[in-house]
């Protein structure tokens, strides 16, 4: 794993979020998504080297929806960028970590990603993320 890419904070509503969090870190939202696979839209925040990500539910029983509810607004997740994914992902099965999907989806922010299951992770769910070529 290289660096931490970026930690995925659950919010109710981005309209809300999105200010408080300009504000909080004293810079712009420089880019929003939304993203079908996981049924979120999303907005980032550039921090150094580490990006925040906001995740607001596009379905009211979507994932974010359902954190939510059992655990409030917070931090949902923690990335962290690879190199080759594909890789990664069978050396952390190897070593016994249960996947949350056999191949890696496309994600926001033009990355290949795949979620570790919180069982295996301290109860942290860690996702993994590649750049995908343009």
């Amino acid at each position: 794993m290289q660096h931490i890419d970026h930690i995925g904070i659950a919010v109710k509503d981005l309209a809300i979020s999105l200010p408080l969090f300009e504000k909080l870190l004293n810079t712009q939202c420089y880019k929003t998504e939304n993203v079908v696979s996981e049924e979120v839209k999303t907005a980032f925040f550039q921090t150094g080297e580490t990006k925040i990500e906001l995740l607001e539910s596009a379905t009211s029983d979507g994932v974010i929806s359902r954190f939510i509810e059992k655990k409030g607004e917070g931090i949902h997740h923690i990335a962290f960028e690879v190199s080759d994914i594909l890789s990664e992902m069978a050396r952390l099965k190897k070593e016994g970590f249960v996947l949350l999907g056999e191949a890696p989806k496309e994600g926001a922010d033009n990355k290949w990603v795949c979620f570790l299951h919180p069982k295996n992770t301290n109860g942290v769910l860690i996702e993994l993320c590649q750049t995908r070529p343009l």
